[in-house]
């Protein structure tokens, strides 16, 4: 296809000998250009390279080495539909109503394959959220987007058949196509507006506010993500995101077949593996299951802010929002985000800690390593065994609560949303078959219930925001006939046996008012006497030391100064304070050592220490990329609201800075220093103090 230039194109020669241009035109100088050159000149006739509106039609600015001209196209105003009379070709462009989204023909970087896709209309970079034909490329640019006989939408090269919507229509009347804006291409019948098809029952790799995830019931639509091939190739990739309906309803990631995250079951108020719901975000979220379809979508809260959720090529869910002032996007939410988060990392009948700095995986209660020598070499994927001789079936056996919890996987899991909690746990009880049971809905003091009668797989705990799971356990577990009492307390999940003869169940989380106590011999040995290679930094409070315990635990230790005007009031305002508090941004507190002479903090260990050696160091500051630096930005604003508003305490910090910002192995940020925090009781909004403090 040839498009014809005006007369009077402006013609820039440059030679070695020439200081001026010239720049007259005559008839003769008239030339003929084909599309392909015409498209790559205005890079697609982008709206950036648009230079106006006239009655002539639209105007473009290109390059064409030394040649600076001016394309006049034929029409002008853009439309937000395809008619019978109208085909879409490339070069031409859909608009929706607002201007939200554009259509058109596109092809990806170092690409000279063409494809139809949907992206922001109003942003500058230039983001596909749908591809029409995203297996079936059209190699140049005489591809054609039209409504045939029948009704339906075909995009074909000549009479090369390239792709089609394929439905039934029993109109008599014609069908229009129309881009959204919401982003949807809709086919509808023009008489009675009814939509026969839609392209957001076929999303590619990206979820955008108003598409579903899910599956239709009446329709058979299963609608689920699928990434693409690589960065510059939209063919069906290798990772995808959908549903798992049986049980209780998941979301899963999967390579293949192979299951890589699940989101948990939805638990009335989020899913279960996603204890970040429990923030405030700029969209709200609506999960419906019914007799008719099943479905997960979200809506943004304030229409102006863009925010997507993609599939990538490299297998992650990423939650991204358009940040204008840096004209990018950025990812404020990852999953896989730990090692945790991988299905069945630590194997069946196990628990997955990730605060943990030896191994991740242990067994639970009642359980033992199928294989020790592998849990020996840090491989848990072996998963754990009933222990031998154990009897479960009418011999004085309970239940263990493993608090904070992701729940075992839900498609195998037995669910009856019609009983309580109470009654969940006598049914459980009475059949042997059953390993556990938890809350189908937490919302409230807890309802419904999921039961597993075989292994549990892929359990794991948070450091806030999980719910409880009860294993059972066989009576010697539950510490049933000893004469004296025991009780273990060790960290957010671990086990807590205590014999009593009429318990039936146990807490197997730790209350944030326990705190582990160590000797000072135990300390002194774990930092190696408080030596100076030992020392990470000196603080209001003293000096702190990294130390390891006997079972290998890396710990950081926080020794009071004897001469500090900080003395024991605030070693135990931050103790307690630390003890109650249960974020995933802020510093966990594993124990204490108090002596006469001697208070100590021990926290757990966070291997990048501050965050001010990064960001004042010429050499580390590098390894901060912007993305990073947002991230940690909300990292740390998380925490703050957490403390200032969604704390049963209400806490100011009073000295929050960047060395008072912690990052882990993986550049998690973490509040530390909690020393110098005033509780504000829950309605009171200031409060006085007779000390200044603070940086």
């Amino acid at each position: 296809m040839l498009y014809n230039l005006r007369l009077g194109a402006t013609w820039l020669q440059d030679s070695l000998g020439d200081k001026e241009h010239e720049e007259s035109t005559t008839n003769s100088e008239l030339q003929f250009f084909d599309m392909n050159t015409i498209a790559t000149a205005t890079n697609n006739f982008s709206s950036k390279n648009e230079l106006g509106c006239g009655g002539f039609g639209s105007v473009y600015k290109m390059f064409l080495q030394y040649l600076i001209l001016f394309l006049m196209l034929p029409l002008c105003s853009s439309t937000d539909t395809i008619t019978p009379n109208q085909p879409f070709r490339d070069g031409d462009l859909l608009v929706s109503k607002e201007s939200r989204f554009a259509l058109g023909f596109f092809s990806p970087r170092n690409s000279t394959l063409r494809y139809i896709g949907v992206w922001y209309n109003t942003i500058r970079e230039q983001t596909v959220v749908w591809v029409l034909n995203r297996d079936h490329p059209i190699n140049d640019t005489s591809g054609v987007l039209s409504i045939n006989t029948s009704g339906n939408l075909l995009l074909h090269r000549g009479n090369t058949h390239v792709w089609s919507t394929d439905v039934s229509i029993s109109s008599v009347n014609p069908t229009v196509a129309q881009l959204l804006d919401t982003g949807n291409l809709v086919l509808i019948q023009k008489d009675d507006k009814m939509v026969v098809w839609q392209g957001f029952d076929y999303p590619t790799d990206n979820l955008i506010p108003h598409m579903k995830l899910g599956l239709n019931r009446r329709t058979g639509y299963n609608r689920f993500l699928t990434s693409w091939k690589s960065p510059t190739d939209p063919a069906t990739g290798k990772y995808s995101l959908g549903f798992n309906v049986s049980g209780s309803p998941q979301i899963f990631l999967y390579q293949g077949s192979e299951p890589l995250w699940r989101s948990g079951h939805w638990n009335g108020l989020r899913w279960s593996g996603l204890p970040v719901m429990m923030y405030r975000f700029q969209h709200k979220v609506s999960f419906l299951n019914n007799q008719d379809e099943i479905y997960y979508m979200f809506i943004m809260v304030n229409a102006s802010f863009l925010e997507r959720l993609t599939v990538d090529h490299e297998g992650y869910i990423q939650r991204n929002m358009w940040q204008e002032t840096e004209g990018k996007w950025f990812s404020f939410y990852t999953a896989p985000r730990d090692r945790c988060d991988r299905y069945g990392r630590c194997g069946p009948n196990s628990n997955c800690d990730n605060s943990q700095a030896e191994f991740e995986c242990t067994c639970l209660a009642g359980f033992e390593p199928k294989s020790p020598r592998d849990l020996f070499l840090k491989d848990g994927s072996a998963g754990c065994l009933r222990k031998e001789g154990a009897k479960v079936c009418g011999n004085g056996e309970g239940f263990v609560k493993v608090g904070g919890a992701k729940p075992p996987d839900t498609s195998v899991a037995r669910v009856n949303m019609n009983i309580s909690m109470e009654a969940c746990r006598e049914e459980c009880l009475k059949e042997c078959s059953c390993s556990g049971y938890a809350a189908a809905n937490v919302s409230g003091s807890g309802s419904g219930c999921l039961s597993w009668h075989g292994d549990l797989v892929d359990t794991r705990v948070f450091p806030e925001g999980g719910q409880n799971l009860y294993v059972r356990v066989d009576a010697i577990t539950l510490g049933r006939g000893r004469q004296n009492k025991m009780l273990y307390n060790s960290r957010p999940g671990a086990t807590w046996l205590q014999d009593s003869p009429g318990a039936k169940e146990h807490d197997e989380s730790t209350t944030n008012s326990e705190l582990q106590f160590f000797d000072l011999n135990t300390i002194v040995a774990a930092t190696n006497n408080f030596s100076s290679e030992n020392e990470l930094g000196r603080g209001g409070f003293g000096s702190v030391f990294k130390g390891q315990l006997s079972n290998g635990q890396e710990i950081a230790v926080k020794k009071l100064s004897k001469d500090s005007g900080q003395g024991k009031e605030e070693f135990k305002n931050e103790a307690t304070l630390i003890a109650k508090l249960q974020h995933v941004n802020l510093v966990r507190l594993v124990g204490c050592c108090i002596t006469e002479e001697e208070n100590m903090l021990v926290y757990e260990y966070l291997s990048n220490k501050s965050l001010d050696s990064f960001i004042f160091d010429e050499t580390k500051k590098s390894l901060l990329d912007w993305r990073k630096r947002f991230e940690i930005i909300v990292g740390i604003a998380r925490g703050i609201l957490y403390l200032h508003e969604d704390s049963r305490l209400r806490i100011i910090h009073r000295d929050l800075k960047a060395s008072n910002v912690l990052l882990d192995a993986e550049m998690f940020p973490k509040i530390s220093d909690f020393g110098l925090a005033r509780i504000f009781r829950g309605n009171q909004m200031e409060g006085n103090t007779n000390r200044v403090v603070g940086t």
